[in-house]
């Protein structure tokens, strides 16, 4: 079942993502067999207690939606997605957990299920690669052999295929007050659709 209103627009949902502060992308070319990147990445791959918040936009030909996020990783498999709508009301609300997904939607209806993806995809036609978002939302390649550092062995972009689909992420800032440094700013595209990501900080342990 599809529900075509799941997400309620209004005008002011499109000044979510240009009222943040524009960064300069990351510029060179760095190397992945390098000291330097296999450091960043361990330190990457032990970062499994975080959070953040900020501006998402999901871009297709048929849809368009914005709204606020807020993400927030327990553990390795164990991860919370909030999406809410400009007035601040939930419109999804996604608990995974080892053997455990639970999805809510705006009507407080719950739904179970054990791919995310495609119960979101079922309840709101938006494909989201939740599996891999959560290494690229942090600036790890995940599984994906094809990708690209910056010069400050920043991940500056990432291709991956999987069933028939190439998804594709630029990295376009970091935020660098973190440590590690983490992304503010990637955008994904998978054919004609385009997902936009703004973090607007981060809380790690």
């Amino acid at each position: 079942m599809k529900m075509s209103s799941f997400f309620r627009l209004l005008p002011l949902s499109a000044a979510l993502l240009t009222a943040c502060t524009v960064t300069q992308p990351p510029t060179g070319t760095g190397s992945a067999d390098t000291p330097q990147w296999h450091a960043r990445e361990q330190k990457l791959q032990k970062l499994e207690h975080y959070q953040t918040r900020g501006s998402f936009a999901y871009l297709a030909d048929e849809k368009k939606v914005y709204a606020r996020f807020f993400w927030q990783q327990y553990s390795h498999d164990n991860y919370k997605l909030l999406l809410l709508n400009p007035l601040g009301t939930t419109e999804l609300e996604l608990f995974v957990k080892p053997n455990m997904i639970q999805l809510t939607d705006n009507n407080g209806k719950k739904y179970l299920s054990d791919d995310p993806e495609s119960l979101i995809y079922q309840l709101t036609d938006m494909n989201i690669p939740l599996d891999n978002l959560k290494n690229w939302i942090i600036g790890l390649p995940g599984n994906a052999k094809d990708f690209q550092l910056d010069a400050n062995y920043l991940l500056k972009s990432v291709s991956d295929q999987q069933n028939g689909e190439i998804w594709r992420v630029n990295y376009q800032g970091y935020d660098t007050s973190t440590i590690p440094a983490l992304p503010n700013r990637l955008e994904l595209t998978q054919g004609k659709n385009r997902i936009k990501l703004k973090m607007d900080n981060w809380t790690t342990q």
